[in-house]
């Protein structure tokens, strides 16, 4: 799954999206310890999606707080004077 994906749904969907991952994430250790899983990479691939998506979720938490007209560091105008 993109992150562009991820960004274009909604925040119910992305939540339940996470705790989808988590819960195969946890499924996934289980088969890998007790040796019934049949693609190791998964485990890989679904870490990433989790990366993915708290990524997207930290995003808009931070846009969420930043203060409106605000265009990053150093945009007083007053650099070099």
């Amino acid at each position: 799954m993109k992150a562009s994906e991820i960004r274009q749904m909604a925040q119910g969907e992305v939540d339940e999206l996470l705790g989808d991952r988590l819960e195969e994430l946890s499924n996934l250790r289980i088969q890998l310890v007790t040796q019934q899983l049949d693609n190791p990479l998964r485990v890989k691939s679904v870490r990433r999606d989790i990366a993915r998506i708290r990524t997207v979720l930290r995003e808009r938490t931070l846009d969420l707080n930043a203060p409106t007209g605000a265009t990053g560091v150093g945009s007083t105008g007053s650099e070099g004077n």
